[in-house]
């Protein structure tokens, strides 16, 4: 049977973490594999910068392009010392790609800009990383997931096409896992059109959930640098506790509610073709981590806590201050939907709709512009969501103490409380 491994970015930051790669894969590596990696430590970020600097006209393009290069060579010249080894032209060729973005005046449509640029994150670091698992004498094969995922165009939140991108995988890729490891990225995908698309950000876990799918895969493993799903952020409280196993129910509600270790849209494909995910350590590989599957036990779960930052909780009514209407909703959800604006959280009242929502400016604007006509709002900023699933009384009161609560939500099995 075939299976998907992911590495995050985090696990190939550096030339170490791109030898402990190679290791796990020489050590637990089945057969019949594919690997998915993500762009190199905070790369993405860095690429993001470089694509707003460049939209913008700034001078500082150059430095922030020449400071993402030096980045990459200091991995390369560590882990291939022979510098006629033919990644160096591979990388070289590679960063040829930006420099022709970077020369052309910026599409108008900026999401477009941002997917053709920020997406060479994910080709730069799967090379590193299939010539040195070569060199490590594992035979693979480097592949363009721009060849099997094929998506609409719905530039940084592309929408699969799951036929077409299903019969492209089948056709060619179950062949090449006979003799020899695939490695591929993730976060990008294709339109009919040639044009590459992004998944939505952290979308590569999403992306080996798709490879997973396609190869009706045996399993997909995750490795982070945690021990497992843990019930909360280990960087905001020093008591977590790991899942040994969770459902898919389970997990998809942890993921929608913003728990960071999985991309949300990572899990309904395996459920639906019954593959297990294992989320694993890659500094521990032989922890068993946290299974995902339809058999977990049913056992009382601890609560899990998840909280969501840098967000603004807005409440909406209507200029002539009537009731909000069915209507007044469906013309709301509607902006929401076309802007791409994810509800965290909402309630309403015979006044107003409260949503809580991730903060970016741009989106805010565009936002308050286009409900400028019928509705007023009413805003705070600076704002954390605390969702907790299998909640108590006593774990309300805990996390909620010493804070302003602006909002709470309860349901049979989640709280959320909006704080300051």
């Amino acid at each position: 049977m075939n299976q998907v491994f992911k590495f995050g970015g985090a696990s190939v930051k550096d030339a170490a973490g791109v030898r402990n790669l190679a290791e796990i894969l020489k050590k637990y590596a089945p057969k019949n594999l594919l690997v998915v990696v993500s762009a190199m430590g905070k790369t993405t970020n860095a690429l993001e910068e470089l694509n707003e600097a460049y939209i913008a006209g700034e001078s500082r393009i150059t430095v922030l392009f020449e400071a993402i290069k030096a980045y990459h060579w200091v991995i390369v010249t560590e882990l291939f010392p022979d510098s006629k080894h033919p990644i160096y032209d591979d990388l070289a060729n590679t960063f040829v790609e930006i420099d022709w973005i970077l020369e052309e005046t910026p599409h108008p449509d900026a999401d477009f800009n941002y997917d053709q640029l920020v997406s060479i994150g994910e080709v730069l670091s799967t090379k590193i990383v299939a010539h040195f698992v070569q060199l490590s004498g594992i035979s693979c094969k480097w592949l363009d997931a721009r060849s099997y995922i094929q998506t609409d165009n719905t530039y940084r939140e592309g929408q699969v096409d799951w036929e077409k991108t299903t019969q492209l995988i089948k056709e060619s890729i179950p062949n090449i896992l006979k003799t020899e490891i695939a490695i591929t990225q993730g976060f990008i995908g294709n339109t009919s059109e040639n044009f590459t698309t992004t998944l939505g950000r952290e979308g590569s876990d999403f992306s080996a959930a798709i490879f997973a799918y396609g190869l009706q895969a045996e399993s997909l493993t995750i490795w982070k640098d945690v021990p497992g799903v843990l019930n909360a952020d280990p960087k905001l409280f020093t008591d977590t506790q790991k899942y040994e196993q969770l459902s898919y129910a389970e997990a998809l509600e942890m993921t929608y509610y913003g728990a960071t270790v999985i991309h949300p849209k990572t899990i309904k494909p395996l459920q639906n073709a019954g593959i297990a995910l294992l989320v694993k350590p890659f500094y521990a590989p032989e922890e068993a981590g946290t299974l995902i599957s339809e058999k977990a036990d049913k056992q009382h779960l601890i609560p899990a806590i998840i909280v969501k930052k840098n967000q603004i909780l807005i409440s909406i009514s209507t200029t002539d201050f009537s009731f909000i209407t069915e209507n007044h909703l469906s013309e709301l959800f509607a902006t929401f939907a076309h802007l791409h604006i994810k509800l965290n959280t909402m309630q309403i009242s015979a006044l107003s709709f409260s949503v809580c929502i991730d903060y970016d400016a741009k989106r805010f604007q565009k936002l308050q512009a286009a409900l400028a006509n019928g509705f007023k709002f009413k805003y705070n900023e600076a704002l954390e969501l605390i969702t907790i699933r299998h909640f108590t009384p006593e774990k309300i009161d805990e996390l909620s103490a010493g804070r302003k609560v602006y909002m709470e939500q309860l349901s049979r099995n989640t709280a959320q409380l909006v704080v300051q």
